[in-house]
């Protein structure tokens, strides 16, 4: 069984689609499972179980019409796949498909231009419906009549190593993290603005948290660029308490996964990152942009702790609202 996964996109995608691929590996554990991803994102599924063979595309092959066609052509006709599995179903994604008629199985979103290119073809994520849930109904059609010995995997996964969790640990000692007590990861900022929680508000609640928890460190994750200024302007308002690290920083999405996995626990905007430290088997309390649905982006049926807010507007999510979930959820650790 040869198999290819397409997902391209950001790197919050790429993880809720391992349920999907650690899915399909269960079931298929000598499967060649090969999995398409933008190149920036990609050293972050190294060494993932589920996955035989990373295929990247850079962001200039993938904006060159004639590079593009070209890559695709060559990646299904280099090795006939059994099936094809288009995660997005976009009118560049299809073309895996449509240059892979052949495939006994070809798998994707039903959108006006894509029937007739898949030959099994699953709605779009529904409102309120689980990523996850969604992510997996596209391996039905390879589940067979006998659904009694199909094997379903819904934990979000990634392959860090024991040494890079090590090393990342060493670093953030020599940066003054004391692991005797609760370290937190704030995501106190976000790329884009309209999914940034106001400043004003992230503000007051991260005062009265180190208020009420003097003994929790808490390190800002924040990217370079306008979110690094963001994350400086907070702490100087906050008069820059010495519990709050700013020196601790992830120059990788590998080392953001070590980091996350020395954490006690993350709070802040909803994001990429937050997938990050449910994959690491962290806890989380998140808020969500305005129409992001909870239910939607933070899986509820694992193991690990994940807590959203969410509302059409930021109007409705107040600091009121969210101090005492925060506080509900410290306590919670705590126990």
């Amino acid at each position: 069984m040869k198999i290819l996964v397409v997902r391209f996109r950001q790197m919050g995608d790429a993880i809720l689609a391992t349920p999907l691929l650690s899915t399909l590996r269960k079931n298929f554990p000598d499967a060649e499972i090969d999995f398409v991803l933008n190149k920036r994102i990609a050293p972050l599924f190294e060494g993932h179980p589920a996955i035989s063979r990373i295929i990247t595309f850079t962001d200039d092959e993938r904006h060159s019409f004639f590079t593009y066609i070209r890559k695709v052509w060559r990646i299904v006709h280099q090795t006939r796949y059994d099936a094809i599995i288009d995660m997005r179903s976009t009118v560049n994604t299809m073309l895996f498909a449509l240059f892979s008629l052949r495939s006994k199985w070809r798998i994707g979103i039903r959108k006006p231009y894509t029937w007739g290119i898949f030959n099994h073809r699953f709605e779009g994520c529904e409102d309120n419906e689980s990523m996850i849930d969604h992510n997996l109904k596209l391996s039905l059609p390879l589940r067979g009549q006998d659904e009694r010995d199909w094997i379903v995997e819904r934990n979000l996964s990634l392959s860090i190593t024991e040494k890079e969790k090590q090393d990342f640990r060493s670093y953030m000692e020599h940066q003054g993290i004391d692991f005797s007590c609760p370290v937190l990861l704030i995501g106190v900022t976000a790329k884009l603005e309209h999914k940034t929680w106001p400043e004003d508000r992230m503000t007051e609640t991260l005062r009265r948290f180190i208020e009420a928890y003097p003994q929790w460190q808490l390190i800002f994750n924040y990217a370079p660029g306008r979110e690094a200024e963001n994350a400086r302007r907070i702490c100087e308002q906050l008069e820059c308490p010495p519990n709050v690290v700013m020196n601790v920083e992830a120059k990788s999405p590998r080392q953001l996964a070590a980091m996350a996995a020395n954490c006690s626990a993350y709070f802040g905007n909803e994001g990429g990152t937050r997938h990050i430290v449910h994959a690491m088997g962290r806890p989380s309390l998140v808020i969500c942009s305005p129409g992001a649905s909870k239910t939607t982006w933070l899986p509820q049926d694992t193991d690990i702790l994940a807590i959203g807010i969410d509302a059409v507007s930021y109007d409705l999510i107040t600091v009121d609202k969210v101090w005492p979930e925060l506080q509900r959820f410290c306590e919670t650790l705590l126990k």
